[in-house]
């Protein structure tokens, strides 16, 4: 089987039957074209059925020069579904990339801004005469649900289910899952609705999506990126600000108010628990310092 071949199959593979995101999808295809590239550049004459360890392994020596430790794992973490996916399909008897090991990669606490700033920052949104309701719903509900950014523009208004305080949340993989909504983010919600998006003529096939640009299309990835950096310098936030600077927000206000770790990782729609965990470090770190600002000795 040839490499190409192999490739597109391996897509078609991760769309239809692990029915993966198209950014998931993305980052595995570029993942394995980077081994392609590789064996092209080098000119080493050798298809997916007969790739050996030695050759994985002078790639990613050649790859640890350019990216780092965390790319590198997720480099390996893609090639391995990539042979699991071969040996599934009957094209490979053993996983040429099982024996090699993940780079040590050093933990990273999460950026989380406070609850003042956040305050702050939708303030701020609120002096926007054109879309300051909906910027203001946008901040809102991406802090107290913890949304990806992905799932707040794909919102749907059929998602609302207010009566019973839920959203729907359509997540990586096309997951469903429900997420408690606040009164706040409600009333900003349906103020949104009512003052602004109402008035605005939405182009056929976007009549259910919730947040709109002036034009009456769904809002891009790049659109909520501008408005936050945007607010950011207004209110002279310091911090780099992202919609998942948010998401960890939520994530971690929680924690340090005593939430279960098991319901986060329901809301936060996160497969793996082992995820999840990374935020009770953040507790850890909140309770240090605690002690090193109120303690007496201190």
């Amino acid at each position: 089987m040839k490499w190409n071949t192999s490739s597109k199959e391996f897509e078609n593979f991760l769309k239809f039957e692990r029915n993966l995101s198209e950014n998931t999808i993305s980052s595995y295809v570029s993942d394995l074209n980077k081994l392609i590239n590789y064996l092209v550049d080098k000119k080493i004459n050798v298809n997916p059925n007969n790739i050996k360890t030695s050759d994985l392994r002078n790639f990613l020596y050649e790859q640890s020069k350019k990216i780092k430790s965390r790319s590198q794992s997720r480099l390996i973490s893609s090639l391995n579904v990539f042979f699991n996916f071969l040996i599934l399909e009957n094209l490979l008897s053993e996983n040429p990339i099982e024996r090699i090991e993940h780079p040590k990669i050093g933990f990273k606490i999460p950026t989380t801004i406070s609850t003042s700033e956040i305050d702050l920052l939708i303030k701020a949104a609120g002096k926007n005469q054109n879309n300051g309701t909906r910027n203001e719903a946008i901040i809102e509900i991406l802090y107290s649900c913890g949304l990806r950014v992905s799932e707040l523009i794909n919102l749907k208004i059929s998602d609302l289910f207010f009566n019973d305080n839920l959203i729907k949340i359509l997540g990586k993989g096309n997951k469903e899952r429900f997420v408690p909504i606040s009164k706040i983010a409600k009333k900003l919600i349906l103020n949104y609705i009512n003052s602004k998006r109402d008035l605005i003529k939405v182009r056929k096939g976007e009549e259910d999506t919730l947040f709109l640009n002036n034009r009456g299309t769904k809002l891009t990835r790049v659109m909520i990126y501008t408005i936050l950096n945007n607010l950011a310098i207004q209110i002279g936030l310091k911090k780099k600000i992202s919609p998942h600077v948010l998401r960890h927000s939520f994530a971690t206000h929680l924690i340090e108010n005593g939430a279960n770790i098991i319901s986060i990782q329901k809301m936060m729609g996160h497969e793996n628990i082992v995820t999840t965990e990374k935020y009770l470090h953040v507790k850890k770190k909140h309770l240090i310092d605690s002690v090193l600002k109120y303690h007496p000795r201190n």
